[in-house]
């Protein structure tokens, strides 16, 4: 646990660090997961230990995503890294990130979508890992050509459970 620390503080550290030549942009965001519901129904046997989010939690997270922006500024693709905690179950996040700004303006909506793998250290073994997908729509605010403020929400699917995403971030 501690090298994964470790390397969370160093990605993290990297966002406020990196910038390039090419149109490198980063986001720092903290959100909230509303639970809805599980996606599946066990028939539990012998050693079942119960579903993955077993006492239906909801969970907030930190994220740090890093990329490249085209076309203007409208498109965005990048690598996140992300820190997790549904009720006292701790957890990391790493994802692909494509989001689209179809508008210029100082405010824009914006279209969010994530691909990735989470792990979860919950009452399994090791814990659980699985796949994750998330589908987000929100509004931009541009402070200045790089900086911006933005809040989305959407659909996310991970640990057997579909979840809302509640997000707030700074893009820089």
């Amino acid at each position: 646990m501690r090298h994964l620390l470790t390397t969370f503080i160093l990605f993290f550290i990297m966002t406020f660090e990196t910038e390039a030549q090419i149109n490198y942009s980063g986001r720092v965001e903290g959100g909230y997961q509303h639970y809805l519901f599980r996606t599946i129904t066990v028939d539990p046997g012998p050693n079942w230990k119960g579903y993955y989010l077993d006492k239906k939690q909801s969970g907030f997270s930190v994220t740090s995503v890093n990329g490249l922006v085209f076309a203007k500024r409208k498109i965005f693709t990048g690598i996140g890294l992300g820190y997790l905690n549904f009720e006292g179950i701790d957890g990391i996040s790493i994802f692909g990130d494509f989001e689209y700004l179809p508008l210029k303006n100082r405010v824009s909506p914006l279209f969010d979508l994530r691909l990735g793998y989470n792990h979860i250290w919950n009452q399994y073994e090791n814990g659980t890992g699985t796949m994750n997908a998330e589908f987000g729509l929100g509004i931009n605010y541009r402070l200045t050509e790089k900086l911006g403020l933005y809040c989305k929400s959407g659909l996310l699917i991970t640990q057997q459970s579909f979840l809302i995403p509640i997000t707030l971030g700074f893009r820089f």
